[in-house]
């Protein structure tokens, strides 16, 4: 069945189906996979419906908040697989790289003009919703926007959850219908077929095709970076982009660390997490194809499921303790976050904390702090710390941080800086610009967890913190063996 259900589909621009243009159009913005993707399926759909050809325009834009060469080389990585699938298909694939600020300016307006209807994606965070409002004003025909971001459709739940243990209990309850909605895994073999005069190359305009050219990404070197106006400064990371390495990294882990999950989740030296967040982040692979994978192998069956564990994190599923470990943080933890920014316009401001949490913190905005760094000083890693110095290097040099030392790179940018709204814009440029999982709804559940959010008042009250939870360097050493971590990531090491 190719029928996505209704309710990850929210309907843009209401206007009829225009069935006797040339194609169907699927512009792909943040579902960047042609495997488990409700867009896609959705795409496919219109295309048996109509009996037309598939277009899939996969532009990026040039002009994103801390575009660098190390953001664009892993959408990069993505096209590449793309391109290399489509190559010998039906599909007219056209990925699109933007030369200069502005050089898209009426791309997608053209696209459309000979598209039946429209698909894209559904994601509620940075730019991407404010873009899709903006092209409802200028498409001429149908534009549906697709939500393939979770095992749970954003729209599921009425109210924005202030814990995680709420969020976990609603979650349960919805889950088995949501799994049985899963996406098709390979939507492309239900294209429906073609005469060759309706396949590519002829079917997309030569006036926008000269105007516009498809970018020859399979061609691309990191090299060719330093054409396009991007921070050349933040430079790609060893670990791979694309579907293709994010497959390889998913079959990794469930075969050989997700057995060991739960017990070396904090190891810094043998990474124990499943390091898919980039992977999720850049739509590589789907959070759906995971959580099958997982309960297909440990040969899961809904009678397992135990309702007297309806909140909790170990036991509904009726699995290992590593299994319902990663299965809380990808499905509770990770959604979390999607349900916030998905329901709240702010929730990357400072005014979104909840109120005890800003309360806290204003009252103790004045006290007297250990140190104080500015941006730069973060940024350089030329704090006090040596612990949070390696944190920070990890960051700059792999765009990634240890999940542990994560949280405590963050509750130190609060101790340091001069107030809790300086902490929090520092957390999210640093996290942003280094990252390659950053500019996410997961990353800023992160960044604003240290504050306070989907946490609780703790005690004793401190200094600088008020009630929000105390971390500490020291106490962080005494858990966690740092000392190959700490030569790894020393300033003499890099």
């Amino acid at each position: 069945m190719l029928d996505v259900p209704e309710i990850r589909v929210r309907v843009v621009r209401d206007v009829p189906v225009v069935p006797d243009r040339r194609y169907v159009l699927y512009w792909m913005i943040a579902h960047r996979r042609l495997t488990w993707n409700h867009s896609l399926q959705q795409a496919v759909s219109w295309c048996r419906r109509l009996g037309l050809p598939l277009v899939i325009f996969e532009p990026l834009r040039c002009d994103y908040a801390w575009a660098s060469d190390r953001l664009h080389w892993f959408f990069i990585q993505g096209m590449q697989d793309q391109e290399r699938v489509l190559r010998t298909s039906s599909v007219v694939y056209y990925p699109y790289l933007e030369p200069y600020v502005g050089a898209s300016k009426g791309l997608l307006t053209a696209l459309a003009q000979d598209a039946a209807v429209v698909v894209t994606d559904d994601y509620p965070c940075i730019f991407v919703p404010q873009m899709i409002q903006a092209a409802s004003g200028q498409v001429g025909c149908r534009l549906e926007a697709v939500d393939s971001n979770g095992v749970l459709p954003l729209r599921l739940a009425e109210k924005t959850f202030a814990r995680a243990v709420d969020f976990r209990r609603f979650m349960h309850r919805s889950i088995g219908a949501q799994l049985a909605e899963a996406p098709v895994a390979e939507p492309l073999k239900q294209l429906p077929a073609l005469p060759t005069s309706s396949r590519k190359p002829t079917i997309l305009s030569p006036d926008v095709l000269q105007r516009w050219p498809a970018a020859r990404v399979e061609d691309l070197q990191p090299s060719d970076l330093a054409r396009f106006p991007l921070d050349h400064s933040v430079a790609p990371v060893s670990t791979v982009g694309g579907s293709t390495a994010g497959q390889q990294r998913m079959s990794e882990f469930l075969a050989r660390k997700l057995p060991q999950y739960e017990a070396q989740r904090r190891n810094v030296d043998q990474v124990g997490t499943s390091q898919m967040s980039p992977y999720l982040r850049y739509g590589h692979v789907s959070a759906h194809e995971i959580v099958t994978k997982v309960l297909q192998q440990s040969r899961w069956t809904p009678d397992k499921i135990n309702l007297k564990k309806i909140s909790s994190n170990q036991g509904f599923w009726g699995l290992g303790e590593a299994a319902e470990s990663f299965l809380d943080e990808l499905i509770t933890w990770r959604e979390l976050g999607f349900n916030m920014s998905s329901r709240e316009s702010n929730y990357d401001q400072y005014e979104s904390l909840p109120s005890w949490a800003r309360k806290t913190l204003h009252q103790h905005a004045s006290d007297p702090r250990p140190a104080t760094y500015e941006l730069e000083q973060f940024e350089r890693a030329e704090t006090h710390d040596e612990i949070w110095n390696a944190a920070q290097r990890q960051l700059v040099n792999d765009g990634v941080i240890h999940n542990y030392l994560r949280m405590l790179w963050g509750k130190k940018i609060l101790h340091w800086s001069k107030s809790p709204e300086a902490a929090l814009e520092i957390m999210i440029h640093l996290n942003n610009k280094y990252a390659i999982d950053g500019r996410d709804p997961n990353s800023y559940s992160g960044i604003f967890w240290v504050l306070g959010r989907y946490d609780r008042a703790w005690g004793p009250e401190r200094e600088v913190f008020g009630q929000i939870r105390y971390m500490t360097s020291d106490s962080t050493a005494k858990k966690i063996n740092l000392k190959q971590y700490l030569r790894r990531y020393s300033r003499a090491a890099l």
